[in-house]
């Protein structure tokens, strides 16, 4: 049985969250009218901007074509493989290097100037190893995503709070029994937490990916759109990669609120 005092403290818990939910929402709901009021009074230019009617009307064309779905599962399955894998990458990486401390050293400055080097610029390379298909739109997505992951998840095992670390030495536990007891299992929270960051990441690449030599998915769409002009498609495939972008976020949400209240 729970006291008064800690059912007010989990209702305004639930009243908050659903004041957050509410104001997401609403700022949506504005921006749309506020979108379309302008488009009807050409305060915008509306070939440009286009309109929430539009990118309405796009989608039931899209729909009709049988063209929509295909598109967004293209983009949505490229993403899922680039974002397992980077994560299964990054975390084993993270674990080497945290294992062997004079790796980490070697490869810090090496990570981070790969993750600033701008990888539209080896689109042209990786499409002569790997081919123009999805490999080289994976392997974009790989690029921009894994390094990110791997820096994420390499500085969430070096910050375990050393007192524990000290703890573990005290008992004569291992290097493997001190990784697998501690440092993991430490590392949890900041593990899931960087999976939201990986999966725009992957999202980003794909897209990326799908500019330079795809025949299909949400970035073909966009590109396609621009080159014939067509800004309505344009905005509509922005308006569905948001959709899409959004579910992926509170899927890894979810995910997040599922480990923390098993945690408990």
């Amino acid at each position: 049985m729970y006291s008064d005092e800690h059912k007010v403290y989990l209702y305004k818990i639930k009243a908050n969250r659903i004041l957050v939910r509410f104001t997401q929402i609403i700022i949506m709901v504005l921006f749309l009218i506020i979108w379309q009021i302008l488009a009807d009074k050409n305060i915008i230019n509306s070939f440009i901007s286009s309109s929430p009617k539009e990118v309405f009307k796009t989608i039931i064309r899209l729909h009709k074509s049988n063209n929509l779905y295909h598109h967004i599962f293209i983009t949505v399955y490229e993403t899922l493989i680039s974002f397992l894998s980077s994560t299964m990458i990054g975390i084993i990486v993270a674990a080497i290097l945290w294992w062997n401390k004079f790796l980490s050293k070697v490869f810090d400055p090496y990570l981070t100037i790969l993750n600033s080097l701008p990888k539209v610029a080896l689109g042209p390379i990786i499409i002569i190893w790997a081919g123009a298909g999805m490999k080289s739109i994976i392997i974009m997505a790989l690029l921009i995503s894994t390094i990110i992951t791997i820096q994420t998840v390499y500085q969430a095992f070096t910050e375990v709070n050393i007192n524990k670390l000290k703890l573990m030495k005290s008992f004569s536990a291992t290097k493997r029994q001190t990784f697998f007891k501690l440092i993991l299992p430490s590392s949890y929270s900041s593990i899931i937490s960087s999976l939201k960051i990986n999966i725009s990441m992957s999202l980003v690449g794909v897209i990326m990916g799908e500019f330079l030599v795809s025949k299909s998915g949400l970035g073909y769409l966009i590109m396609y759109g621009s080159q014939v002009f067509n800004l309505n498609l344009v905005v509509t495939g922005i308006f569905i990669l948001a959709i899409v972008a959004s579910f992926m976020y509170y899927g890894i949400l979810f995910i997040e609120r599922k480990f923390k209240k098993n945690k408990r």
